[in-house]
């Protein structure tokens, strides 16, 4: 498929098919979604201790919620494309070529995920921050498989960045009619905004003011309401621009969702930052990985997994791990665990419970 950049001087050959394997053919979307999640997972894993949140239990909370997204997804673009799926409905279970709806996605992978964190008894607020910032990476790459499948494109412009290809010409001539009846005039044989790539760039870009915001939030669940608030407001605009929304009547429903979204973050962050500000009690609302039980926790959690480290790598070279007091380390670990700090902080309610 050739795909140009008229204003840019750039032409481009791309295909929707990554490699096979055999007969089996992976898709490029597929791919990107794929390595989305595994830097979100990176990402989120080495940033747990910052949150007070437990990073073994949250790959398990991942797991769960990955596949309560992709579902979430594919059953809220289904809903609103019927007309797609009533005459076969098999292609439902066809994920590879696209079809997916982010809103459904994260309400599925919410759903799902703090489920999860309730089985798991840790604490929602502080994994809902992580997760916001985990969906920020994988938004952020997932878009390109948009761009491989040639989909998620606006109306025409005369911007440098303009996007053309044989797939946004028969899309636009086959829907110009309908896009008339909305007030869209388009011309297919003229470049298309790709908005995949505006949101692609929104959310890396709200990644970076999260990351670097981390450490000046004011309560837990502030970094999760900033990213439903930071992506609501991009998307309103950038769905704005679109031909292919998901409509009811002449509403586009994700620029709906957005405003909502926008709306509710700024009254509960306003709501609850009234409220620290108002109390007079002394680390009000703090977030837990802030507070010194927090640390001491992650802390304590970090300890013992590199003593865990150390007694395989005592046992793999043949050799007793004997501390300078004459004890092995099992006795010492079991000494250790005694005195442990999370034991106290356990004691007031605060930590996660094992």
């Amino acid at each position: 498929m050739r795909v140009s950049f008229p204003g840019l001087g750039l032409d481009l050959q791309i295909g929707q098919v990554a490699f096979k394997i055999g007969s089996f053919e992976i898709y490029w979307y597929a791919v990107v979604i794929t390595l989305g999640l595994v830097l979100a997972v990176l990402y989120t894993y080495r940033r747990a201790k910052l949150f007070g949140v437990n990073s073994d239990k949250l790959l398990d909370v991942i797991f769960w919620g990955f596949f309560g997204g992709v579902i979430g997804a594919r059953l809220y673009y289904v809903a609103y494309s019927w007309d797609m799926f009533k005459d076969d409905p098999l292609r439902i279970l066809n994920f590879r070529t696209g079809g997916m709806a982010i809103y459904g996605g994260i309400i599925g992978a919410l759903l799902v995920g703090v489920t999860a964190c309730k089985l798991k008894k840790m604490r929602v607020l502080p994994v809902l921050d992580l997760a916001g910032m985990g969906f920020l990476i994988g938004q952020s790459l997932g878009r390109w498989g948009n761009f491989f499948n040639q989909e998620a494109f606006g109306a025409n412009t005369s911007l440098p960045w303009g996007m053309y290809s044989q797939n946004t010409h028969d899309y636009l001539q086959l829907h110009a009619a309908n896009l008339a009846d909305l007030g869209v005039t388009v011309d297919p044989t003229m470049p298309v905004h790709p908005c995949f790539l505006y949101e692609s760039l929104w959310c890396a870009l709200g990644l970076l003011l999260l990351h670097l915001y981390t450490k000046h939030r004011k309560f837990d669940g502030e970094m999760f309401l900033f990213y439903i608030g930071w992506y609501g407001a991009g998307r309103f605009v950038i769905e704005g621009l679109r031909t292919d929304s998901l409509m009811i009547g002449r509403i586009r429903i994700s620029q709906l969702l957005a405003a909502l979204c926008v709306i509710a973050t700024a009254v509960i962050w306003l709501v609850v930052r009234s409220k620290i500000k108002s109390s007079h009690q002394e680390g009000y609302l703090t977030p837990v990985g802030m507070t010194e039980v927090g640390r001491l926790e992650a802390q304590t959690a970090q300890n013992k997994k590199q003593q865990e480290k150390e007694k395989a790598a005592s046992q793999d070279s043949g050799e007793t791990d004997i501390s300078p007091t004459g004890e092995t380390a099992e006795q010492a670990e079991a000494e250790a665990a005694k005195d442990a700090q999370p034991v106290e902080a356990e004691e007031l309610g605060i930590i996660e419970e094992e």
